[in-house]
């Protein structure tokens, strides 16, 4: 609890510009759930309780096609399959016991992308997920509000802003070369799906790029000692002459 009160006490300006971004982008998921026939109400519930945007807006453009509602539950576990790797990533962020527990429930892209950048990862991690579980409930509450009265909510490029959120966040790490190339493989992996993936899954494709981590971040081995200039077999440093010498005055100073 005393990262949920330290939220109100020094609030960090790029998690509450990320909150307010998930929150106007599930005002387009709650739109789109109410113009597909969705009860009033099924936005904001299933945004508090699974609280994970891609899988919700797959849900309900399934459902919204005429699909099962298992098949749709199906494949947005599918999609949150990426969790795992983010659980495995950030054990000691998520605490134990309780904590845990209700820490698992906030997991989302935008917390995992603060605890793996900043250097407070537990408060950013806390921080974020506790915005987003306030913002995506209540911005699919507003969107099932006008869903009847605007039936394309894409056309305000709400659906836009969570992928620029996240890619800013990532942008300073993608200076390192190590991070940068399986980053790039990923999303071309995710682009080449997109023609034939359901909404979501090219995301998940994109982890293929992980295979290739060994192979994308090698480097070659650093010089050693004895590799440098200046150290190899029958070669003397100027310190190495210079404390011959002392050894050798040092030693004359005894026998006087």
């Amino acid at each position: 609890m005393d990262y949920v009160r330290s939220i109100w006490r020094t609030p960090d300006r790029d998690i509450v510009l990320v909150c307010l971004a998930v929150g106007a982008t599930s005002v387009s998921y709650g739109a789109i759930s109410v113009a597909s026939g969705l009860p009033f109400w099924f936005p904001m519930v299933m945004g508090a309780l699974v609280l994970a945007g891609s899988s919700e807006f797959l849900f309900v453009g399934i459902v919204g096609a005429g699909g099962s509602p298992i098949a749709a539950a199906l494949a947005g576990l599918l999609v949150n399959a990426r969790h795992m790797p983010y659980g495995l990533a950030l054990p000691d962020v998520l605490g134990h016991g309780w904590r845990r527990w209700l820490g698992v429930h906030l997991m989302n892209d935008e917390s995992v992308v603060f605890a793996l950048t900043r250097k407070d990862p537990t408060r950013s991690y806390w921080t974020c997920g506790v915005g987003v579980l306030l913002c995506w409930p209540l911005g699919a509450l507003l969107g099932a509000g006008v869903g009847s009265a605007v039936h394309d909510p894409n056309v305000f490029g709400l659906d836009a802003m969570f992928p620029a959120a996240i890619l800013a966040l990532i942008l300073p790490s993608l200076r390192d070369a190590g991070a940068r190339r399986p980053a790039l493989l990923g999303a071309v992996i995710a682009l080449a799906c997109v023609p034939v993936l359901p909404a979501g899954l090219p995301m998940l494709a994109s982890l293929a790029a992980l295979a290739f981590l060994p192979l994308l971040t090698r480097r070659l081995p650093a010089a050693t000692d004895e590799q440098q200039p200046g150290h190899g077999p029958g070669t003397e440093s100027e310190d190495d002459r210079m404390g011959a010498a002392e050894t050798v005055v040092s030693g004359e100073w005894r026998q006087a």
